[in-house]
């Protein structure tokens, strides 16, 4: 199977004598860098595994996305070096602050001290119908987060979803977990694609799925 191009403003360059995938912007968490761009580490980041194991994301560039569970930047970070209107929601104050520093830079990127399991705190301030949400959240009731923030995503949007199974229940089986997340996400999405992250992220589903 052929992987899915790149989204403009992501790139496979040479950093540090390897190809590695990047985006073009400030240094946020100590990553390699080479000519202004900036080494995107999938073992660090659940989208840029995603990416890296060649999830249909739908991503092209330019996207307006809410991102829920941004913490310290990290991830968030990169999407906003090729995104458009980045909303990032994180509900401890702590990483916010580092989150705060990432932004500085990045014009499109706007941090919320919100939890991304209370949408109605930030509706007013997320735009309607945007076109990608991205989801890595360290909670119980992952789906439901999801479920509850469908109402910001336009018809045709795409949900990229990272379920950490040992956040939901440290002593199931992942496979249990996954498939009861799964189960609870049909109430709002039509599942796309689903595979394991376990070349970088052990115990966590990648799921790309849209509105019914």
């Amino acid at each position: 199977m052929t992987n899915p191009a790149l989204p403009d403003g992501v790139e496979r360059r040479e950093i540090d004598g390897e190809l590695r995938l990047a985006t073009r912007g400030e240094p946020v968490y100590g990553e390699p860098t080479a000519d202004g761009w900036r080494a995107w580490d999938p073992r660090r980041s659940k989208l840029g595994g995603m990416i890296e194991l060649g999830f249909d994301t739908g991503l092209a560039g330019g996207e307006t996305v809410l991102y829920l569970g941004a913490a310290s930047g990290t991830t968030v970070s990169h999407v906003a070096d090729f995104a458009g209107s980045t909303y990032a929601v994180e509900f401890a104050p702590r990483p916010v602050r580092d989150l705060l520093d990432a932004a500085s830079s990045r014009d499109r990127l706007f941090p919320l001290l919100k939890d991304a399991r209370r949408p109605q705190t930030y509706a007013h301030v997320v735009e309607a119908d945007v076109d990608v949400i991205v989801q890595d959240v360290a909670t119980r009731g992952q789906a439901t987060v999801a479920v509850r923030n469908a109402q910001f995503l336009a018809d045709d949007g795409r949900l990229l979803l990272a379920i950490k199974a040992r956040s939901e229940d440290v002593t199931a089986d992942p496979d249990d977990v996954f498939d009861d997340a799964l189960d609870r996400l049909r109430d709002a999405y039509e599942v796309l694609e689903t595979r394991r992250l376990g070349r970088f992220h052990e115990d966590h589903l990648g799921v790309v799925a849209t509105p019914k």
